[in-house]
């Protein structure tokens, strides 16, 4: 059976994959932190494929989609399945560049909270905004992250290659979910995703923002519980 890797999104640990991972428990799923350890998207993707031996299920959030989306670029043969949630195959805007550049400029001064605390009301739809529970959750781990890990995150991301080349190749079966309340990155990214993969699934999952695994995690595990069952008959 192939592994199934788990990839955060930024700044993220297992911590957002806490409702996934009991879930999950028959596939063995493991949590990659190689985003922690590397200074750009293709080495993340490098060393999750070295690390991990045989093939993989990858199953990316946000930042991770794009590791996930590069390590099948690099190593095609070995991906059995692609789960991408909320994430973006398109380059940095100019928009959102100018965006984490200012970001980038508070992290090197460590005013770390001034910048995350404000992030959740984009994050989370509306109503999970307001579940002290799950944002005080959210906040802990990207705090937990700290200014280094910000910062040199965020230039990954600004620096990540232009996925739409290569997704037209990918065959392996592929999982879109995305929020309908995304505010980071928006159901068209998504809907862009699904139609450049071959025979792609694109989900999206109802009163729900960017942060899909903890805020609507009833929904995210019976789609994945689902797609991954039928890999498995393949």
């Amino acid at each position: 059976m192939a592994r199934l890797v788990l990839v955060p999104g930024l700044a993220g640990d297992a911590v957002m994959w806490h409702a996934q991972l009991d879930a999950l428990a028959a596939w063995q799923p493991v949590v990659t932190d190689v985003h922690m350890r590397h200074a750009r998207i293709e080495d993340m993707a490098t060393a999750l494929l070295d690390e991990h031996d045989g093939p993989l299920v990858l199953c990316g959030a946000s930042m991770g989609g794009m590791i996930a989306m590069e390590a099948a670029r690099q190593a095609p043969e070995r991906i059995a399945g692609l789960a991408l949630l909320g994430t973006t195959a398109r380059p940095e805007s100019d928009e959102m560049r100018q965006v984490r550049e200012g970001a980038i400029r508070l992290f090197e001064q460590e005013r770390v909270a001034e910048v995350i605390e404000p992030n959740v009301h984009l994050a989370f739809h509306p109503e999970q905004a307001a579940n002290a529970a799950i944002t005080a959750a959210y906040l802990a781990f990207v705090l937990r992250a700290g200014a280094r890990q910000l910062i040199d995150q965020n230039r990954a991301v600004m620096a990540r290659p232009d996925a739409r080349d290569h997704l037209p190749r990918v065959t392996c079966p592929a999982l879109v979910l995305c929020g309908d309340s995304d505010r980071l990155v928006p159901l068209a990214h998504s809907e862009e995703i699904a139609a450049l993969l071959q025979g792609s699934e694109l989900v999206v999952v109802p009163r729900c923002g960017h942060m899909l695994t903890m805020e609507q995690p009833a929904m995210v595990n019976a789609t994945l519980q689902r797609w991954l069952l039928r890999l498995q008959d393949r």
